[in-house]
């Protein structure tokens, strides 16, 4: 972790972190997919998890919310170990793929999630407003079109009023203008007090970010702001400096230049599409 990184943690949260990790190891069957991990995350504040598919995003992200056994290390959230049950009520889950009921509408989708939090009529509309699809509440979910679909999700998750938000890529599939107010709306919550862990491979959304976790083949490269980013990677083109980081790593890892080069188009897994990382 960047020490200016550091800093931002403990200044904001006065020295409680909404997620902290230690020696953080995660295997499935004998192959290790988290390497001892190491971060804090300030709470009410939106920290990007960063890295080209296969990196961990996802394994991190379930272990975060109860999902996944870690093998090693230790995981606290909301200051209690992750999956307590408690944190059930706290801590809301957006998964890549859509999780709603096709044949019930927008509506039944978000009150049957609210109702098993004890919430009303008055929670559920609030939360489909915040996604913006107040005109479609009772249409069914079938009808509707993707990106709609995604922020169904994300209402279902809203309902409960979590204190943290783990977002598994929510903008996939939604054009730039649903992506700019999903990004207003995270900020709107950020602000409020929710804390809010979003993972993504489109570096752009990297600048909306406070703070920035990159991973790398189940290691965490760095913890620091996109500021910093730029900085140690030597350019303001985030995907680039992403890039310069990387190899970077690998020149630390003693990779010879003739293998580094064929490393990196193997299975770095980094490709330029529209300011992309996959």
């Amino acid at each position: 972790m960047s020490h200016s990184a550091a800093s931002l943690t403990m200044t904001r949260s006065g020295g409680d972190a909404a997620i902290a990790a230690a020696a953080l190891t995660v295997k499935l069957g004998r192959q290790p997919v988290l390497h001892a991990l190491d971060f804090t995350l300030p709470p009410g504040r939106i920290t990007g998890l960063l890295g080209p598919s296969g990196s961990g995003k996802t394994t991190l992200m379930r272990a975060i919310v109860g999902a996944q056994r870690i093998s090693a290390g230790t995981l606290t959230v909301l200051g209690l170990p992750a999956g307590t049950p408690s944190l059930r009520r706290q801590v809301g889950y957006v998964t890549q793929s859509p999780s709603v009921y096709p044949d019930l509408t927008v509506q039944a989708n978000v009150r049957y999630f609210g109702a098993m939090h004890r919430k009303g009529k008055a929670d559920v509309a609030e939360a489909i407003a915040a996604v913006g699809l107040g005109p479609l509440g009772r249409r069914k979910a079938a009808d509707l079109s993707g990106g709609q679909l995604n922020r169904v999700s994300l209402a279902c998750a809203l309902v409960a009023h979590p204190r943290l938000l783990v977002l598994d890529e929510p903008t996939v599939g939604l054009d730039p203008v649903l992506r700019a107010d999903l990004w207003d709306r995270f900020r709107a919550m950020a602000e409020a007090g929710t804390t809010l862990l979003v993972s993504s491979h489109v570096m752009e959304e990297a600048s909306r970010c406070e703070t920035l976790l990159l991973l790398r083949e189940g290691r965490l490269l760095s913890q620091l702001t996109p500021a910093e980013l730029s900085q140690r990677g030597h350019s303001s083109n985030l995907e680039q400096a992403f890039l310069a980081i990387i190899r970077e790593q690998e020149a630390y890892d003693g990779v010879s230049p003739p293998a580094q080069a064929s490393t990196r188009s193997r299975d770095t897994g980094v490709t330029k599409q529209h300011g992309s990382v996959r």
